[in-house]
């Protein structure tokens, strides 16, 4: 799986995504950094410890660079974070398997991707996703050629 670049300068305008989310009573925000153990503990229990160690990381700047999704609730049902394992980077995602299929995961995308312009990135890479086809249709996204396996290649391993 090769990494996809988005142009951050052409991005499509959020409001339907956001718009979707709104009516079903979800909302995208930010999460205090006091809430870092609530949404690293929800994303090791869905997602590993891999991704969780990643939102760790999100939470390391100021402005925190990690949104939530949550429900009429306040409790989670996804996320979103960029620049946790490499600058200009967007990831990891993910949603709740009981709430996809809402907009949610396009609207925590975009939320993201909107963050990652405004701080003066010009384009954002999604690492080894899996999802091509769905970055492709939504935000226009390309494979970088060239970047399979890409820095994400050789992992510590414990044995």
């Amino acid at each position: 799986m090769a990494d996809l670049l988005v142009k951050l300068y052409q991005l499509p305008d959020p409001a339907s995504a956001y718009e979707r989310i709104d009516e079903t009573g979800y909302r995208i925000t930010r999460p205090l950094a006091p809430e870092r153990s609530v949404v690293v503990d929800w994303v090791s229990g869905r997602f590993g410890t891999r991704w969780a160690d990643e939102v760790k990381m999100a939470f390391s700047g100021h402005p925190i660079s990690c949104f939530v999704a949550t429900d009429d609730t306040s409790r989670i049902v996804g996320f979103a974070c960029y620049d946790a394992t490499f600058k200009a980077f967007f990831g990891p995602s993910g949603v709740d398997e009981r709430h996809r299929g809402k907009g949610i995961g396009t609207a925590l995308l975009l939320r993201s991707l909107y963050a990652m312009e405004n701080s003066g990135y010009a384009y954002a890479v999604i690492g080894y996703s899996g999802a091509d086809e769905y970055y492709r249709s939504t935000v226009g996204a390309i494979a970088i050629e060239g970047s399979d396996p890409g820095p994400y290649r050789e992992w510590l391993k414990t044995d």
